[in-house]
């Protein structure tokens, strides 16, 4: 039987928490701020269009190789040290990252941040559970929540300013003071946990690193180099497979895999991962389309497109610190069924786009979906670990967060790819029926019914847009059908039982004595 879940009843935890959140807030931004940079950076890198991408994918898969590894870090050298050297490098490295004078460095320099970076999440979310008594685990996760999901609704909008007040080398040189104050209070402040030794399995950690860069890498580069046409594909695709293959069975026949299959035998914890993958592709795979949109169909400037999409995070936080209440007194199962009901009404809206409408439907949408994300991610994250015995949970949250990784950048792939077959598609039928015995050209546009150039150049454009607009519409019926999909999940949930009255440890207990 699950043991209940320990807390350290620690002094300043507020403080903690926002120390924690600063934190982990700064590593959420990088994962989208430095997007918008890369036109900039390809001129004083000396990089190519091609090339310049490699500043994302370095990152990216950096830190999904290591994000694996926190669970035995954590236990070897202390999660606290590994916390307070991860804020350290992830912040010195994001300085270098802004000297950097070539693509080579540039590239070196990010995988060493993604390297520092990938920790700081998974243990930012085990820290929280830890220092909050059961019942407040809701509200924690509500703290926590809104930093992993506003982070990168607003990075997109922070990097474009500061590219074009200042230069894009300042998208990483703000990581400087948010780093410092992060530190500072996690030194001062944190508690120290018992160090657990445990050996480590190198040839599952291998498998495991081999699958998911692989994966990622595949993800990352499909789209330059057109997918499966493209023989590096093929060989990514065959490494994931085996990685993961191999690793499956290593764990499941191992005496001691990398990770433990017990943490598996938990239910919610299991079904939470399913969840938060489909809420990775949601999340992060309509910010990967909102901002062209606005900015090709709607001729919206990078600032325009920020404040567009702005009310989309102000819904988040609202659902976020309505949930962190509601939590209490409501079954959470029942909050992540609202909470995607209301993301796929939103989807549902999102499906009414064209390209002569105002911004108002758009900002509406937007809230709408932030609130809904909100109500699913925070319960979902409740309940994923409610009956999870605590020494799993720094592994846990490691998973947790690559599966949510995995999920956006598999969904990313997978609009991105319909979106630019479906415009080739979308045009190709919609320019069938612009001809010379069309009476409907022949009505709205007699001169390019008669062949004029200029009059069949402005119905090409118009026949493009429209092919965009409906290939945008595509991805978001799709994304609709997923998050429907997601639904009947809820039923393998299970409802966490109420924390006992004295679930806070006794008086004088020593806190090191927790063995996580």
């Amino acid at each position: 039987m699950t043991t209940p879940a320990p807390f350290q009843d620690v002094p300043h935890r507020g403080l903690i928490t926002v120390s924690i959140m600063l934190a982990t807030i700064m590593q959420v931004l990088d994962t989208t701020i430095a997007n918008v940079a890369l036109p900039s950076m390809t001129g004083d890198l000396g990089a190519s269009q091609d090339t310049i991408s490699w500043v994302l994918t370095s990152y990216i898969v950096a830190a999904a190789i290591m994000t694996p590894l926190t669970g035995w870090l954590s236990d070897r050298f202390g999660r606290r040290e590994l916390f307070l050297v991860s804020i350290v490098g992830f912040t010195i490295t994001s300085m270098l990252c802004g000297l950097a004078w070539s693509l080579e460095t540039m590239v070196l320099f990010r995988l060493l941040q993604g390297l520092f970076g990938a920790a700081i999440v998974p243990l930012s979310q085990t820290f929280l559970l830890d220092i909050n008594p059961k019942e407040k685990h809701g509200s924690a996760m509500a703290i926590w929540g809104a930093g992993i999901m506003v982070g990168p609704i607003i990075g997109p909008t922070l990097g474009g300013w500061l590219t074009e007040t200042a230069s894009w080398r300042w998208v990483f040189f703000i990581n400087l003071p948010v780093g410092i104050f992060a530190f500072l209070g996690c030194a001062s402040y944190l508690p120290r946990i018992a160090i657990r030794l445990r050996g480590f399995d190198f040839f599952g950690f291998a498998m495991l690193s081999l699958g998911v860069g692989a994966l990622q890498l595949m993800l990352d580069r499909g789209g330059e180099v057109d997918w499966f046409s493209a023989a590096e594909i093929w060989i990514e695709l065959g490494l994931a497979i085996t990685g993961f293959w191999v690793f499956i069975v290593h764990l499941v026949t191992a005496k001691a895999p990398f990770i433990d299959p017990k943490i598996f035998a938990d239910r919610n914890f299991s079904t939470g991962l399913v969840f938060i993958f489909v809420v990775g592709i949601i999340l992060l795979a309509s910010l990967a389309l909102l901002p062209p949109m606005l900015s090709t169909l709607f001729n919206h400037s990078t600032t325009l497109t920020g404040i567009v999409m702005a009310p989309r995070g102000v819904g988040t936080m609202v659902s976020m610190l309505l949930v962190g209440r509601l939590i209490r007194v409501v079954d959470p199962r029942l909050l992540v069924v609202i909470g995607l009901l209301l993301t796929t009404w939103s989807l549902y809206d999102m499906t009414g786009f064209t390209p002569q409408m105002d911004d108002s439907l758009i900002i509406f949408s937007g809230v709408v979906q932030g609130l809904g994300l909100g109500l699913v991610f925070v319960p979902l994250s409740t309940v994923a670990f409610a009956t999870l015995d605590a020494r799993f949970r720094t592994d846990a949250a490691s998973l947790f967060s690559l599966v949510r990784n995995i999920g956006s950048s598999i969904g990313i792939s997978i609009v991105t790819v319909l979106l630019s077959r479906n415009i080739q598609v979308n045009h190709t039928e919609l320019s069938a029926r612009i001809t010379p015995f069309n009476p409907n050209l022949v009505a709205a546009s007699p001169a390019a019914a008669a062949g004029d150039p200029a009059a069949l150049s402005q119905i090409d454009q118009l026949v493009n847009a429209q092919a965009l607009m409906i290939s945008y519409i595509d991805d978001f019926k799709l994304m609709m059908i997923v998050t429907l999909c997601a639904l009947p999940l809820t039923l393998l949930l299970r409802k966490p039982k109420a924390a006992p009255a004295a679930a806070a440890p006794a008086a004088g207990a020593p806190a090191a004595a927790h063995m996580d």
